[in-house]
């Protein structure tokens, strides 16, 4: 007899509690159990299970063996499992969550090669700016800008960077005049993130160092569009996402300022649920965005020139820059 499936049948009959139960979960008789289970304790020259007419116990080797056979099964079951998902293709419904600008902006160009190669995968989008629980949601995959995943059930991978710049309308400027330093912002009103969402104190990196700036808020708001819009009606300066503005910028609608002055960069990860095989589905797509955004993301140029002065500020001292009496300022720092 396959001494695999007496395993299995063994295992069924101290689970299922009975030779009958167990045949019943094979399709089998229970004559048939009955063999299967001679079958191993011939095999290893002892008794598994001691039988009355009325119930059945493991012996203290049956308990041991038991045992064994369950993890030999599932170790069996794993490696069945992991050659099924590497040659199945991607399919089903692909849940996904992303920041709400990011993923208008950003994420949906990265998805026309992808469900044209996997045409049997459905991708359900959630846009949202609120911090999502992957494991509790139900989500097979989350984008995240600035936010990175502290759990030891998540598995993060690096996709890119995201610059931030700070911008006006022209009009604007031609009415109040441009900043030039970081600390000019205090005299402006300026459009800003919450508090909880970094828009409260912002760290400058320039010719003369680093420079904190925590001006007040004029205007926040938690999403960055609803921010560009403002700018837009020339209602103070933003510091907003360089995707999110790449077009205002180059048609003119909005300028940008303190270009000497770099800002941290926001780091955009993909993360997933930690499982020991990942479903096709979950595993191409993963696959597709890191390739997708090492080949085809392009930084503005100025970072290039930015990132070679940061190396050259390490070590500079921190100039601190508190609000000034009846300034109205604040600072829009994230995606979404």
């Amino acid at each position: 007899m396959d001494k695999f499936v007496s395993m299995e049948i063994f295992v069924a009959v101290v689970e299922a509690g009975s030779l009958t139960a167990a045949a019943e979960r094979f399709e089998i008789s229970s004559a048939m159990v009955g063999k299967h289970i001679r079958s191993l304790e011939a095999r290893l020259g002892t008794r598994l299970l001691t039988r009355t007419t009325r119930r059945q116990s493991l012996t203290e080797i049956g308990r041991q063996y038991y045992e064994q056979c369950r993890r030999i099964l599932a170790d069996v079951k794993d490696a069945e499992s992991l050659a099924e998902s590497m040659a199945a293709a991607p399919r089903g419904v692909l849940k996904v969550t992303v920041p709400l600008t990011y993923g208008v902006e950003i994420f949906s160009p990265a998805m026309t090669d992808y469900l044209s190669e996997w045409p049997e995968v459905t991708l359900e989008l959630d846009l949202s700016n609120r911090m999502r629980d992957l494991v509790e949601e139900g989500f097979d995959v989350g984008i995240l800008a600035g936010r990175p995943a502290r759990s030891a059930s998540i598995v993060t991978r690096r996709l890119t960077t995201c610059q931030l710049t700070v911008c006006a309308t022209p009009a604007y400027l031609t009415q109040h005049g441009a900043p030039t330093r970081p600390e000019d912002l205090l005299d402006h009103p300026c459009l800003s993130r919450p508090p909880e969402q970094g828009g409260e104190e912002r760290v400058f990196s320039g010719p003369e160092g680093l420079v904190r700036v925590r001006p007040a808020t004029a205007i926040a708001a938690n999403n960055s569009e609803m921010l560009r819009q403002f700018a837009l009606l020339g209602m103070g300066v933003a510091i907003l996402p360089s995707y999110l503005i790449a077009r205002d910028l180059a048609f003119g609608r909005l300028v940008e300022l303190l270009g000497d002055y770099r800002l941290p960069e926001i780091e955009i990860t993909i993360a997933y649920p930690s499982r020991l095989h990942l479903p096709a589905k979950v595993r191409t797509f993963v696959d597709h965005l890191v390739e997708h955004f090492e080949s085809d993301f392009t930084a503005p140029a100025r970072d290039s020139r930015h990132a070679k002065r940061a190396g050259a500020l390490a070590g500079c001292g921190v100039r601190h820059v508190r609000p000034r009496a009846g300034a109205a300022a604040g600072l829009a720092t994230a995606p979404g």
